[in-house]
C-alpha cells in the first residue's frame, strides 16, 4: 500500500480528546437537569459531528439548539484541558513527515476547533486542516476529503484515508481510495468491518510497518 500522501481523521485517531467532549457533554446535560453520562457513553455517541453528540446525550429535540450553543460555548474554552496526541502518535507524524509524504487533517469537529488543535499539535508537519463549516458538510460526505486532495495535489490512488470512525471508511470508499483503521479510537473492530473496514492497525508504529503507508 505504498502511498504518497495520508489524510487523517483527528478525534479518536490522532488525539485523545474524550475527556474534553464528555465534560463538555455533561456541563450541557447538568444545565438541563438530564443524568450525567460516562466517558465511554460518549464515546459511542461521537463521530458524526457536534449536533448528533448533543442530540443522542440530551434526546430532546425541542431544547436541542440551545443545548448545542451551550456546548460550542464551554467546549471551546475548554478544548485544551486534557486533550493530547495518543502515545506514540507524534513521532510516527514526524517520520512520515521525514519521508516527504504529504498529510493533511479532517473533522467533523468544527472548523476553527480543528484549526486551533492541529496547528498546536501537528504544525509543522502537518498545516492543512479542514473540519465543518459552511460550504464543507460533514462526513462522510466526501466534500472535505476532496478539498484535502486538491489542498495537497494529490489523488485518491495515491492517498490512504486513516480513521477511527465508520464515517472515515464510508468516506474514501466512496471516491475509491483506500483507508486503515486505527482500533485506539472511539469504534471497535466489528463496527468498522460492519461498514466495509478491511486494513486495521493496533498502535501508530504500524504506520511505518508492513508497507502500509511507506
Amino acid at each position: 500500500m505504498k502511498k504518497k500522501a495520508v489524510i487523517f481523521d483527528l478525534d479518536g485517531t490522532l488525539l485523545d480528546t474524550l475527556e474534553d467532549l464528555s465534560r463538555s457533554v455533561n456541563f450541557v446535560l447538568d444545565k438541563f437537569h438530564q443524568p450525567q453520562l460516562s466517558k465511554e457513553k460518549v464515546a459511542g455517541y461521537l463521530g458524526n459531528g457536534y449536533r448528533e453528540l448533543i442530540f443522542k446525550s440530551l434526546k430532546d429535540k425541542e431544547y436541542l439548539n440551545e443545548a448545542l450553543e451551550l456546548f460550542n460555548a464551554y467546549y471551546a474554552e475548554h478544548l485544551e484541558d486534557y486533550t493530547s496526541p495518543y502515545p506514540g502518535i507524534l513521532n510516527a507524524i514526524s517520520k512520515l513527515s521525514q519521508q516527504n509524504i504529504k498529510m493533511a487533517i479532517v473533522s467533523n469537529k468544527g472548523d476553527k476547533e480543528v484549526k486551533r488543535l492541529c496547528s498546536k499539535f501537528f504544525y509543522p508537519h502537518i498545516s492543512t486542516y479542514i473540519g465543518v463549516k459552511e460550504g464543507i458538510p460533514k462526513k462522510p460526505n466526501p466534500a472535505m476529503l476532496k478539498e484535502a486532495l486538491r489542498l495537497l495535489n494529490a489523488n485518491e490512488r495515491d492517498c490512504v484515508m486513516v480513521g477511527d470512525g465508520e464515517p472515515d471508511v464510508i468516506m474514501a470508499k466512496s471516491i475509491g481510495m483506500d483507508s486503515i483503521s486505527v482500533l485506539w479510537g472511539f469504534r471497535t473492530k466489528e463496527q468498522l468491518m460492519d461498514v466495509g473496514g478491511k486494513v486495521f492497525i493496533n498502535s501508530p508504529e504500524q504506520f511505518l510497518e508492513k508497507g502500509l503507508i511507506i
